[in-house]
């Protein structure tokens, strides 16, 4: 997660604390000294959408889930590893009838909760119901514009849903977001989204990159964006986030899960801007690049811990030993390789000179596509000349 705000005008928001802490790149099972990974909890597999890109192959089904005792155990030991955010998603989380019991357990153990939502079950109740229990932040998931989000989401009304919760958190003051996953159907409205942001007065949006995985899996080769739209999307993302800036509008702005932003965005920047490109290389060589397997980690619905939401490669289940236990259990290859990637790495990635601040970019990618989990990611979109 890149914060282009930060990049480019020096904001501070709470998850810069963590990205770009002093030692961040040194930890191999936390995102900070002290600190455990940033959890993602996919609390329930059941949605009440089908859409296209879903890591989770998510559907209306009823699937087997980890029972309220469990989860309170669970999180009780997410706590005793000191993980710093305990990020809850679905399927729809909402849709679990014991979320709220869950959110204030996870609460009075001393844990940041934050939540991934579809938004289209925010009431104004829920919304009220959220802030109360001390949910830091809602991220809404929003495709484009209404016609796009739909079809992409499979099921008309989404996008009107969607709006009309996130109106529900701002009314009850519940800090909320936008998530945007870019890919070919929709990278042409990234303005559009930018133009909602500043409409609805929304202080935060995520743009995140295609990762092959789920019903996302079978989307690589057809439905993601080329390399230069890629590039083009980008451009977009920086123009805008600078106008905001211009304007003093105060928007966080962060591309998700491709790391190729980070090279791309100083190579830009030390265009026309050396010294800001300096301290946002400084910051992004303290980030260190992709983390997964090391500063975030995932455990689905039936407990079965991954390095992170997208890689299938099971570690261990929460329901049999301890979080911390798994994770820092490095008799594992592919969780001791992901703490120390680069010697693994290979094509591309092997090579490339900004690996202080990509780390190999993400692996389920090149695993997809590739067949080996170690091989270039099929996502860098950076030339030859850029990376050599």
């Amino acid at each position: 997660m890149i914060s282009i705000s930060k990049m480019l005008g020096d904001t501070e928001h709470y998850g810069d604390t963590l990205r770009y802490a002093r030692g961040a790149r040194e930890q191999r099972h936390g995102a900070a000294r002290g600190h455990g990974p940033v959890v993602v909890w996919n609390c329930i597999r059941t949605c009440n959408l089908r859409c296209r890109h879903c890591y989770t192959g998510s559907d209306g089904r009823d699937y087997e889930k980890m029972d309220t005792e469990t989860a309170r155990a669970f999180i009780n030991d997410l706590a005793e590893f000191h993980v710093p955010v305990l990020l809850i998603s679905g399927g729809e989380p909402l849709l679990r009838e014991d979320l709220p019991e869950l959110i204030s357990h996870a609460r009075s153990v001393g844990l940041r909760v934050t939540i991934s939502t579809n938004g289209t079950l925010i009431t104004a109740a829920g919304a009220a119901e959220l802030k109360k229990l001390g949910v830091s932040y809602v991220g809404i998931s929003l495709d484009g514009p209404e016609a796009v989000n739909d079809g992409f989401r499979g099921k008309k009304g989404a996008f009107s849903a969607a709006l009309v919760g996130l109106r529900h958190c701002q009314a009850a003051g519940q800090k909320v977001g936008l998530r945007f996953t870019i890919n070919r159907h929709n990278h042409r409205y990234i303005n559009d989204i930018f133009d909602l942001v500043e409409q609805e007065n929304i202080p935060r949006i995520c743009f995140y990159h295609l990762v092959y995985s789920g019903r996302g899996s079978v989307m690589a080769a057809a439905e993601d964006v080329s390399h230069e739209e890629s590039r083009a999307a980008m451009d977009a993302i920086i123009r805008r986030t600078e106008d905001f800036h211009r304007r003093g509008l105060d928007k966080e702005v962060l591309t998700v899960d491709n790391h190729a932003d980070a090279a791309y965005l100083y190579l830009r920047l030390r265009e026309r801007d050396p010294a800001r490109a300096e301290k946002a290389l400084a910051l992004l060589r303290a980030n260190g690049g992709n983390r997964s397997g090391i500063a975030i980690a995932q455990v689905d619905w039936e407990g079965n811990v991954h390095p992170d939401q997208f890689t299938a490669h099971r570690l261990g289940n929460v329901r049999e030993r301890k979080f911390g236990a798994i994770w820092t259990d490095m008799s594992n290859p592919i969780l001791a390789g992901l703490k120390d990637r680069r010697p693994l790495l290979r094509g591309r990635c092997a090579a490339c000179r900004w690996l202080d601040i990509c780390n190999g970019n993400f692996r389920a990618r090149a695993e997809a596509l590739h067949g080996d989990f170690w091989a270039a990611d099929p996502a860098c979109y950076l030339s030859d000349g850029e990376i050599l």
